[in-house]
């Protein structure tokens, strides 16, 4: 196999759309994957599955006179949706669909991993796709297992996010933060239960979690700064049984998002703080977890991400946007808390949002990322 062709991009995007698999069990991806990477020229390929992390895949590209190596990531892993496209290539997998365009990142990197291996680079790189980043965050265990060490240290990395509305190939990006980070939060509040008629022999825990519910308002209100951004949402709440016994229990589930990693360990530590005082307050145990699990804020790096984008705006061919941050979550920002490197978007033009039943990314963004990127690597090849 050559440089992969805009039939070959197609036919495996489509292919891998049919098959897509969840976080940690993404075999048949890893294996077809697999199997269309072993196709290319092999010359300059050296390929890695590690045992720790088995659905992982790295390729190293060694470069002719390698001073550096440079990371690129694609994610691989699914969505729990079930799809209602009605493409006649539409996912084979009852209940799991790629509803947040991952079957285009990994095209992408495919295309451009072809291409290299026709073309050998001078700095090495290293493509990394990664299972997991839709939960068990597949970033945060690759680093901690030490598969980017040795051999296979990256000195920079950059990735890609689809996104529905830019228009089709187009190269988004921003300087300082680009999704934010986030906070799992789980709350059990347990207080005395009793009948109905009788309250004052019991301890509401409806009640106290209503109170702690309107308190948790006040945090970002009047603790974030105004022209900065923060989100606490609280999405369910479960309590008693029957409309006529006061509930000795409430479980109270949600998330935190905010823009920076200092910013979200203020409102954690906020949130526990309210707990202890709704405790106080109600004389009911609250118990709080807070889990981030890896899916810290992606903080592009200041210097990369700059020339990124000046190359981005000068480029023949890339049509180039400047976007705002999104509280959407992304596991890549624990990579780049660890390794510098730089994460952008790139346009697919739907109507339908990312994680919906019905996405269906404009294919032509398939061969317009791989020209933007490969143009992009080569130019920082050529840097000091």
């Amino acid at each position: 196999m050559a440089v992969l062709t805009k039939a070959e991009l197609l036919q495996i995007r489509r292919q891998l759309h049919q098959i897509p698999e969840l976080a940690l069990k993404e075999y048949q991806t890893h294996a077809y994957l697999l199997d269309v990477i072993k196709q290319m020229k092999q010359d300059y390929l050296e390929i890695r599955e590690p045992a720790e992390l088995s659905t992982a895949l790295l390729v190293l590209v060694k470069g002719s006179k390698a001073k550096r190596t440079i990371g690129y990531r694609a994610d691989i892993d699914a969505l729990p949706v079930t799809e209602a496209t009605g493409l006649p290539y539409a996912s084979k997998h009852q209940g799991v669909m790629h509803a947040c365009g991952h079957d285009i990142h990994m095209t992408v990197a495919l295309g451009v991993l072809s291409y290299f291996s026709e073309h050998q680079p001078t700095d090495n790189l290293l493509f990394f796709f990664q299972p997991a980043e839709e939960s068990e965050s597949g970033g945060m265990k690759a680093y901690q297992l030490g598969l980017f060490t040795g051999k296979w240290h990256v000195d920079e990395f950059y990735g890609l996010h689809d996104n529905p509305s830019l228009p089709a190939g187009a190269i988004g990006c921003r300087n300082g933060t680009l999704f934010a980070g986030t906070t799992e939060v789980n709350i059990d509040i347990q207080g005395k239960g009793g009948h109905a008629a009788f309250p004052q022999l019991s301890n509401d825990a409806v009640v106290a979690a209503a109170a702690l519910i309107m308190q948790v308002q006040t945090i970002i209100s009047r603790n974030i700064d105004p022209v900065q951004s923060g989100v606490i949402t609280l999405g369910k709440l479960t309590a008693g049984k029957i409309r006529n016994v006061i509930a000795d229990s409430t479980r109270i589930e949600g998330t935190i998002r905010g823009l920076t990693q200092s910013m979200i360990e203020l409102i954690d530590k906020r949130l526990a703080e309210v707990c202890q005082g709704i405790e106080l307050s109600f004389g009911v145990k609250v118990k709080l977890e807070l889990n981030q699990g890896g899916y810290w804020p992606v903080e592009n790096n200041p210097e990369l991400t700059e020339n990124f984008i000046k190359y981005m705006k000068q480029a023949d061919g890339v049509e180039y946007v400047e976007t705002a941050p999104a509280m959407t979550g992304e596991d890549f920002g624990y990579l780049l808390a660890q390794i510098p490197g730089t994460m952008f978007w790139l346009g697919i033009e739907d109507d339908s949002p990312l994680h919906s039943a019905t996405l269906t990314p404009q294919e032509s963004s398939i061969s317009r990322g791989i020209a933007a990127i490969t143009g992009f690597l080569e130019y920082r090849m050529t840097e000091d």
